[in-house]
This record gives structure tokens, C-alpha cells and sequence, in this order.
């Protein structure tokens, strides 16, 4: 199963594919206005999406508490993440911030680095994964395909 696993954002969306562990980060100019960012945003996935032929895309919801006009935005490049999967027929997932904390360290409330660390000695890599927004792309994708595995287990008991 090819899972690609996306921390959404206007200027820099995370993306990660597993279960080669191929990740990187698509920037946006700031100086682009809003809509071209998100047609850019659109077209890298298409791309993305032909490339690597994912079974699913399991993309991080958003949870912001305080900066209105971020979560404005970041949430219009995840629409516009959710719509270009379903214009190619690829399922997407959605996973909370706490979700995806449990399901790579086992413990809530973990900060970024612990997450970063697990993801690290999980795929076996050198290094932890940069920029942070690819790092986050892996954390998504590895928690789709923990849940994935969990609820294969449960329809065959």
C-alpha cells in the first residue's frame, strides 16, 4: 500500500510517501496571491499523485487556538489538498495533532521533537527528516498505516 501523507499549509505544504520514505516540502511564493497559491499547491499534487499512484492520502486536520487568519488560509490549502485526491480518486484520512502524537510516540502530549525522533528510529534513518514540514508528512502517513494495520487486524477477528 502506497501512502502519502501531507502537513498542509499556503507557503510550505510537507509531503511524504511511504513506504519508500521519499519526503520534501512545495513552497509557495509569499508574494503570490492567495488563489495562485492554491492552483500551485494543486498542480504539485497532481504531479505528485501520478508519480507515486497512492492507495490514500492521509492529510493532518487543522487545530489552531489562536491565529484566526493562519487557519484561514492553511485550511483553504487543505480543501484544496482534500479536492485534488478526490478529483484523482484517492481516499484521503483525516488526523488530529493528538492522534498523530499517539500513534508515533504513544503519549498525547509530546512535543515536536519527540515526534521527530520516533519518526527517525521508526523508518531507520540517519537524520531526523527537514524541514519540519516534511518530518510532519512522514508523522501522517506512519499513523495512517499504524491505523490501517489496526483496523485490518479487527475485521478478521
Amino acid at each position: 500500500m502506497v501512502i502519502i501523507g501531507i502537513d498542509p499549509g499556503i507557503a510550505r505544504v510537507g509531503w511524504a510517501v511511504l513506504p519508500i520514505a521519499n519526503f520534501g516540502c512545495f513552497e509557495t511564493p509569499k508574494s503570490d496571491k492567495v488563489e495562485i497559491r492554491l492552483v500551485a499547491i494543486s498542480e504539485f499534487l497532481k504531479k505528485l499523485f501520478a508519480e507515486y499512484k497512492p492507495d490514500c492520502v492521509a492529510v493532518e486536520q487543522l487545530f489552531f487556538a489562536t491565529n484566526a487568519k493562519t487557519a484561514i488560509t492553511v485550511g483553504q490549502a487543505r480543501g484544496v489538498i482534500i479536492l485534488t485526491a478526490s478529483n484523482a480518486n484517492i481516499p484521503t484520512f483525516d488526523y488530529t495533532p493528538l492522534q498523530v502524537k499517539l500513534a508515533i510516540t504513544g503519549y498525547g502530549k509530546a512535543d515536536k521533537n519527540q515526534v521527530q525522533q520516533m519518526v527517525k528510529n521508526i523508518l531507520k534513518l540517519k537524520a531526523i527528516p527537514k524541514p519540519d514540514d516534511a518530518a510532519d508528512a512522514l508523522a501522517i502517513a506512519l499513523t495512517h498505516a499504524f491505523s490501517y494495520k489496526l483496523r485490518q487486524r479487527k475485521e478478521k477477528i
